[in-house]
C-alpha cells in the first residue's frame, strides 16, 4: 500500500518523514494554501517520489516546477482538463488527478480522465482544495468501476489504521496523509506518523 505524505516544506522535517519509508512526499504549489511552497526546501527527498500539487495552474508553470524541484509526480487538484494530464504524461511525469467526493454522482466526473492519469485521488468535498482534516464516506467509492488505481485522502488520522486496512476495492492503492499528522501547517509529527505507518505495514 502506498503512503503519501502531503503538505511538506521544511527540509529537516522532509528528511525525517522520508526516513519512515513513505512512498511519496507532496509539495503544495497553490499560493492560497497554508502549506504553500514558495522556495526550494533545504532538503528534497531522494528515495521517496516528489509530488507537486497544483490547482488550475498554467501548464508552463507546472513544467518549470517539475524541472526546478525534480518532481516525479504532478497532482492536479482543480478543474484541469484531460489534455493537461496527457501533456504531462507525455513528458514522463506521473499524473495524479484529484476529485472531491460527497455523493456517488461525484464519481461520474472521472470517466473522461480514463487513460489520462496514473492515479486518481479521492478527497473530501470542501470549499477549499484539500487539507481540511475532514473525512468522507468511503463506501461511496464502491461505485467506482474504473481501471485507474486510486488513493484516499481527507481526514485520515492515527486512529484510522484499521479503517484503512479493512477497506477493500480492487483499485485501492494507498492513502494520502496531511493535516491530521501536523504540529503546525507544513510540519508533521514524526512520532505519530511512525506509529501509523508501522501499524499499517505490519
Amino acid at each position: 500500500m502506498l503512503v503519501k505524505v502531503c503538505g511538506m516544506r521544511d527540509g529537516e522535517n522532509i528528511r525525517l518523514v522520508e526516513n519512515l519509508s513513505v512512498d511519496l512526499i507532496g509539495f503544495i504549489f497553490y499560493p492560497r494554501s497554508p502549506r504553500y511552497v514558495n522556495s526550494l526546501p533545504k532538503y528534497l527527498p531522494r528515495s521517496a517520489g516528489r509530488v507537486g500539487v497544483f490547482v488550475n495552474e498554467k501548464l508552463g508553470v507546472i513544467e518549470d516546477a517539475v524541472i526546478r524541484y525534480g518532481l516525479t509526480h504532478v497532482q492536479l487538484h482543480g478543474s484541469e482538463i484531460p489534455s493537461v494530464c496527457v501533456a504531462l504524461r507525455q513528458q514522463g511525469i506521473q499524473v495524479i488527478k484529484a476529485f472531491s467526493v460527497s455523493v456517488p454522482d461525484d464519481l461520474m466526473a472521472v470517466g473522461r480522465y480514463d487513460g489520462c492519469c496514473d492515479f486518481f485521488l479521492f478527497d473530501t468535498s470542501t470549499s477549499g482544495y484539500g487539507g481540511s482534516g475532514c473525512s468522507f464516506d468511503w463506501g461511496i467509492l464502491q461505485h467506482y468501476t474504473g481501471n485507474i488505481p486510486f488513493l484516499i485522502a481527507g481526514g485520515i488520522g492515527e486512529n484510522d489504521v484499521e479503517r484503512v486496512l479493512n477497506f477493500k476495492h480492487p483499485q485501492f492503492a494507498g492513502v494520502d496523509l496531511n493535516s491530521c499528522f501536523e504540529i503546525s501547517p507544513g510540519i508533521k509529527d514524526i512520532e505519530k506518523l511512525n506509529r501509523f505507518i508501522t501499524k499499517l505495514k505490519r
